[in-house]
């Protein structure tokens, strides 16, 4: 297949461009930059020329193309106006491959968040549906799920459109701005590594290289209209995760106790998230796509030491 990808010099696009051409598909990139193109170059892709907000280019690029895989997101965005402000602009941007998509049963593949379907008390599957969001979800990652609700309601205008959700930790040798990151800086600023109360709550984990792979798999043979959930590890205790930190650092994992002084006292930004509750299955993703994951865990991962070898 002709496949057009955006962000392909992301963390995730970096191992989707690779893992799309071993799999025998013509791969064309969009870049921003001389920069971006040389990189996307360097995957072996073919370079676009273009940037987000020219919806025509990405249109263009769309129809041209046997299908899209959408991982881009407008960064430049998050300083002004949060992930709000993310949100507004990406939904435009769905609904532009769908105009170039319609009719046509060619595939759309986005980036969703294991956290759309919300806390259920359970496990997530596949089949929950992104929670609708309000104005109590401003400056949450809850605003982005409208995003999710337009890739899959695209499947109704004969587009073969799915959305796969990334776990909360997307983990890798090349990880340079994901959560652990933050979690190993935070460690480090404040002399030991926290987690909210207990740390029973469950969190999520994949190796971006087996993200990447079931990307592929979503845009060769993922029915329309489906969710699919990039999990290696569907529940870690938080409080695990902060112990494995705290091992390769060699500080202390200690509480902090869940109120809305402390927890913001620490986490800062992240206080939100870290608190929730995260557990997700990927049974009927691997059922229906044949996905298994094949690289490390998230803990055999931090045992590796690479998140550590500038410490």
């Amino acid at each position: 297949m002709r496949v057009f990808v955006t962000g392909g010099t992301g963390h995730a696009g970096s191992y989707i461009i690779p893992e799309l051409i071993a799999a025998g598909h013509e791969v064309t990139g969009l870049a921003r930059s001389d920069t971006a193109a040389a990189a996307v170059s360097a995957l072996g892709a073919k370079v676009r020329r273009g940037d987000l907000e020219d919806l025509d280019g990405l249109k263009e690029a769309a129809a041209d193309s046997d299908g899209v895989i959408h991982v881009a997101h407008r960064q430049d965005l998050l300083a002004s106006g949060g992930i709000d402000a993310v949100a507004a602009a990406e939904l435009p941007i769905m609904l532009a491959y769908g105009e170039a998509l319609a009719g046509t049963g060619k595939p759309l593949v986005a980036a969703g968040s294991i956290g759309s379907p919300g806390n259920l008390g359970r496990s997530a599957i596949e089949e929950d549906p992104a929670l609708p969001s309000g104005d109590e979800d401003k400056g949450t990652l809850r605003v982005r799920n409208v995003v999710e609700t337009a890739v899959v309601g695209l499947a109704e205008r004969g587009v073969r459109s799915s959305v796969v959700r990334i776990a909360n930790i997307a983990h890798s040798t090349t990880d340079r701005a994901g959560f652990l990151v933050q979690l190993i800086a935070l460690a480090k600023e404040k002399g030991f590594v926290g987690y909210p109360g207990d740390g029973a709550n469950l969190w999520n984990a994949v190796h971006i290289r087996d993200a990447a792979s079931l990307f592929r798999l979503a845009l060769e043979k993922g029915p329309a209209g489906k969710c699919w959930h990039a999990i290696g590890d569907g529940g870690i205790p938080f409080r695990e995760i902060a112990e494995a930190i705290g091992s390769r650092l060699g500080l202390p994992a200690m509480s902090v106790p869940a109120d809305v002084l402390m927890v913001p006292g620490y986490f800062g930004f992240l206080a939100n998230i870290v608190t929730q509750n995260y557990p997700a299955s990927n049974l009927i993703t691997r059922r229906t796509l044949g996905w298994e994951p094949a690289q490390p865990s998230l803990l055999a991962d931090l045992d590796n030491g690479h998140y550590f070898s500038a410490s």
